[in-house]
């Protein structure tokens, strides 16, 4: 059975783990069985991505050391691009054909805060879906950045390990200080959308 719809909605919202727990800074594992359960942990991140407003989100980011991604993202032309990758191989333009874009990057994994991040502004992403076919997904604008940022965290690699020291601690001071807005199971539990913390004017 290939019918993606059926593994793309009707899933479960979960936690979104947070940088520093082990498994956001360990290489996953490949994928081997591309059975039901690989289509409910799909189902289920396609549910906490859209609960989190998110356009990518990383198995290691719902706790689990395995390699695969979801996105629905939209790539320079604003066309949205929605699917499954799993055990992706990134590849970047070199040379003359590689151009650096320096837009602000986000993480659901860190949420609250940004930073200034460089990467090609075009990305080749090859891995199998959700059944284990081959797929290759052309990325640009935004889905390029979404690409290499999801890559990344099934590597090991939060985007706080590509910017300075200095960039780095403020980035950590922000996502501090809007903490009070993120559950603890979040997106389970919704933002808190008040403007100050619960008690703070009291």
């Amino acid at each position: 059975m290939t019918n993606t719809e059926d593994t793309r909605t009707g899933g479960k919202v979960l936690p979104i783990t947070r940088w520093g727990t082990p498994v956001m800074h360990e290489v996953t594992k490949p994928v081997e069985h591309f059975d039901e359960e690989l289509h409910q942990l799909v189902r289920d991140m396609f549910a906490t991505m859209a609960a989190a407003d998110g356009v990518g989100l990383a198995a290691t980011q719902v706790g689990l050391g395995l390699s695969v991604f979801v996105y629905d993202c939209p790539d320079a032309d604003m066309v949205m691009r929605r699917g499954v990758v799993c055990n992706p191989v990134v590849t970047l333009p070199e040379g003359k054909d590689r151009v650096l874009d320096s837009s602000e990057e986000g993480c659901l994994s860190h949420p609250g805060g940004y930073a200034s991040v460089s990467r090609p502004d075009r990305a080749v992403c090859h891995g199998l879906d959700e059944f284990g076919n081959p797929v290759e997904v052309i990325g640009t604008g935004l889905l390029a950045r979404c690409l290499q940022h999801e890559t990344d965290h099934l590597n090991g690699t939060v985007y706080g390990d590509r910017i300075p020291s200095r960039a780095r601690r403020k980035l950590d001071r922000e996502v501090a200080d809007l903490a009070w807005r993120y559950p603890d199971d979040w997106p389970v539990s919704p933002k808190l959308t008040a403007a100050v913390p619960p008690g703070a004017a009291e």
